[in-house]
């Protein structure tokens, strides 16, 4: 017979060290000037490809790496590493989330030298990455036009956890006959007020708009001021970073 008072006290105690851990790692980062984003999404959502459009397009401009989590192979990290830019996989096993001391370890011994931006991909999973808290200062949730208008209805937590949300591949919205505005209004029912972009890390279709806001995002956390109109390719961080 299954003890639950003991299954949630021992659950309660994880998540305390886990927080524990994460605003260790959040202090962490904030004195080394490093900006934390965390990715999490369905398997198959795009985060991968998304990511590493991402990490070309800001490659250059800024100090960037990545962490990327996944159950049992480095296929993902191979492929961020196309990029350019530092990758360091995180292999969970059977753990189905990233958690902050995974994180904590991934970093030791991993000299990469000062960062403006670190990306954190977790687990495929829209339910575990939920809880835990991973020092990020801001974390994206993605769905894709092939999963359906109605994931945040049936994903609430995550999505109430998370900062922006992406819709990937709307390349293939037309095709899948993905309603846009139901995903949009199921997104504002969950979580009113949340930033939604529409991304396609195939064309580039909408790419500009979201790195605006990433690096937006980056230089507000630092206290400087960013007018709305400035492009995306003047957009720089302080020679001070």
């Amino acid at each position: 017979m299954i003890n639950e008072p003991r299954l949630l006290e021992v659950r309660k105690n994880v998540l305390k060290q886990n927080d524990v851990l994460a605003r260790a790692l959040r202090g962490r980062f904030r004195t080394q000037g490093t900006f934390v984003v965390s990715l999490v999404s369905s398997p198959g959502a795009g985060k991968t490809a998304l990511l590493e459009r991402t990490l070309s397009q800001l490659h250059g401009q800024y100090r960037v790496a990545a962490l990327v989590g996944d159950l049992a192979t480095e296929n993902d990290a191979l492929r961020l590493a196309r990029s350019g830019v530092p990758v360091k996989q995180i292999t969970t096993g059977t753990v189905c989330h990233l958690e902050a001391a995974m994180v904590q370890r991934a970093l030791e011994g991993w000299n990469v030298g000062p960062l403006d931006l670190l990306f954190i991909e977790n687990v495929g999973n829209l339910v575990c990455p939920a809880s835990y808290d991973l020092g990020e200062d801001l974390r994206l949730v993605m769905l894709s036009v092939t999963e359906g208008e109605d994931k945040p209805l049936k994903y609430p937590t995550i999505f109430n956890s998370a900062d922006a949300a992406i819709i990937t591949k709307c390349d293939l919205a037309a095709a899948v006959e993905f309603e846009e505005e139901a995903a949009m209004a199921n997104i504002q029912a969950v979580r009113p007020g949340m930033p939604v972009f529409r991304v396609s890390a195939r064309t580039g279709d909408g790419m500009e708009i979201y790195l605006r806001f990433l690096t937006r995002k980056l230089l507000r956390e630092d206290g400087d001021a960013v007018n709305e109109d400035i492009p995306l390719a003047a957009i720089h961080l302080s020679a001070s970073k």
